[in-house]
C-alpha cells in the first residue's frame, strides 16, 4: 500500500533549527545510560503557504546510535539544509527529500526530521492529515509504555504498577546483564498475565544465550535487540535457540536491512522507528515489506516531543502495526510539552491526530523556554 496520493511540492524559503533541553519527569535508564534531560533538535521549514515542523530524534551522546545532537546540528546546517534549500528554489515535494539527501552517507535521524518538516508543511497547505496521507486505518491506537531500569526489582514493580493503573495496555521493561531474570520475574509474579516484553538495547552477546533462554519461561511477547546492531547472523543463531520471538530495533536502519534480516530469519518481529530508518516514508516501506511477509511490526519511540509523538501515532495507525507500540502519552516523559494539545491516554489508547499535517500546534512560549540554540538558514 504505497502512498496513494503524494503531497504537492512546496517552495522552501528558510529552515530553522533549534536545540531544546526538556527535563524528564523522572530519570530514564537503559542498558547504555541514564537520561534526565532530553536534548533534541526541532526543525521548522518556512514556505509561502506556512510553516512545517519536524523533529530530529538524536540524543546528547552517541550511545543508542552513532548519531548525536551536536553532530546532527552540524550536518544539518552545513550540508542538509543548504541542499534542500537549493533543491527547493522552485518547489520540492516531500517524496523528493530523501533523493536530495541520498548522496550524503548516514545521518538518518537528521534526514527524517527534515523530511517530516517538509511533509508537515505540504500537508498543512492541502489541509490533509498525516494519518490520511500515510494510509491510517484506525482513529486510535493501543498504547504501551517503556519502563527504564530501576534501582531494584521492587522499585520496578512499583513503577510498572503505576503505569498499569494509568491504563497502559502493554509493558516493556529495559534489561541488561545482571538486571534481567530477577527483574522480569518480579514483574511477571506481581502482575500475572499482562502483555510484557523486554528490551536489551544491544547489551548482550551470543555467549549470553543461556541467560536469554531463561527468559522463555516468562511467556514474553518478544525480546528486543538482544545483540549488537551489526550482529544479524548472530541474531539468527540466537533466534533458533529461543522460544521467545526476537524483535530487531537498532539493526533495522532501512527497508533493505529489514529485508536482509527477514531473509536470514534473524527477526520474527520488527520495531519501526521513523528516525532510525531515515523518515516516515521509509518507515512505510518497511511496514509494507513486513506486511507482505507476514511479519508483525510495532512503532517504537525515541522520547519524542509532541511533534514526533503525533507523527508516530499516525504511523502506528497503518494496518500492519498489529502489536502495541511505545506511543505513550506526553506526560510519560514531560511535564511540559512544546505543543498546545499534548498526546493523552484515553482508555489505554491514544488518538491519531486529524488536524492538518502532523496535527499539532506548537506552543511558542514552551518552545522558546526550552530552546538553548537556534539558527535559521535562508536561500
Amino acid at each position: 500500500m504505497p502512498i496513494a496520493r503524494p503531497a504537492a511540492p512546496v517552495r522552501l524559503d528558510a529552515i530553522e533549527l533549534r536545540v531544546l533541553h526538556l527535563p524528564l519527569v523522572s530519570p530514564f535508564t537503559t542498558s547504555f545510560g541514564t537520561e534526565t534531560v532530553r536534548e533534541v533538535i526541532v526543525v521548522r521549514v518556512r514556505t509561502a503557504d506556512g510553516d512545517g515542523w519536524g523533529e530530529i530524534v538524536t540524543q546528547q551522546s552517541p550511545l543508542y546510535s552513532s548519531e548525536y545532537t551536536q553532530g546532527a546540528w552540524d550536518v544539518a546546517q552545513r550540508f542538509f539544509a543548504p541542499a534542500l534549500l537549493d533543491a527547493a528554489a522552485h518547489a520540492l515535494a516531500p517524496e523528493e527529500v530523501a533523493g536530495v539527501l541520498e548522496p550524503f552517507v548516514g545521518h538518518r535521524m537528521v534526514k527524517a526530521g527534515l523530511e517530516l518538516a517538509v511533509l508537515d508543511a505540504a500537508l498543512r497547505a492541502e489541509s490533509r492529515a498525516l494519518g490520511e496521507y500515510l494510509g491510517a486505518v484506525v482513529d486510535r491506537i493501543p498504547s504501551g509504555v517503556s519502563v527504564g531500569i530501576q534501582r531494584d526489582p521492587s522499585a520496578l514493580v512499583d513503577a510498572v504498577g503505576g503505569y498499569l493503573d494509568e491504563g497502559y495496555v502493554r509493558i516493556k521493561i529495559k534489561i541488561k546483564p545482571g538486571r534481567d531474570i530477577a527483574d522480569t520475574a518480579a514483574v511477571r509474579d506481581a502482575f500475572g498475565a499482562i502483555a510484557l516484553q523486554v528490551d536489551a538495547n544491544s547489551a548482550y552477546t551470543l555467549a549470553d544465550a543461556d541467560t536469554l533462554a531463561e527468559l522463555d519461561r516468562f511467556d514474553l511477547l518478544l525480546i528486543e535487540q538482544p545483540l549488537q546492531e551489526d550482529d544479524i547472523v548472530d541474531h539468527a543463531h540466537l533466534a533458533a535457540r529461543l522460544r521467545t520471538p526476537i524483535c530487531l530495533d537498532e539493526s533495522i536502519v532501512s527497508a533493505k536491512a529489514a529485508r536482509d534480516a527477514l531473509a536470514l530469519r534473524a527477526a520474527a518481529i520488527i520495531n519501526v522507528k521513523a528516525g532510525r530508518v531515515g523518515g516516515y516514508l521509509e518507515a512505510v516501506r518497511i511496514h509494507e515489506l513486513c506486511r507482505e511477509a507476514g511479519i508483525p511490526v510495532w512503532c517504537g519511540g525515541m522520547l519524542e516531543t509532541g511533534i514526533g509523538r503525533a507523527a508516530n501515532a499516525a504511523l502506528a495507525a497503518l494496518p500492519g502495526f498489529t502489536l502495541t507500540g511505545d506511543v505513550s502519552a506526553s506526560d510519560r516523559f514531560y511535564s511540559r510539552d512544546i505543543v498546545r494539545d499534548p498526546i493523552v491516554l484515553d482508555g489505554g489508547h491514544v488518538r491519531v491526530p486529524t488536524g492538518p499535517g502532523v496535527g499539532v500546534e506548537i506552543d511558542p512560549v514552551a518552545l522558546e523556554d526550552a530552546t538553548v540554540a537556534r539558527v535559521e538558514l535562508r536561500r
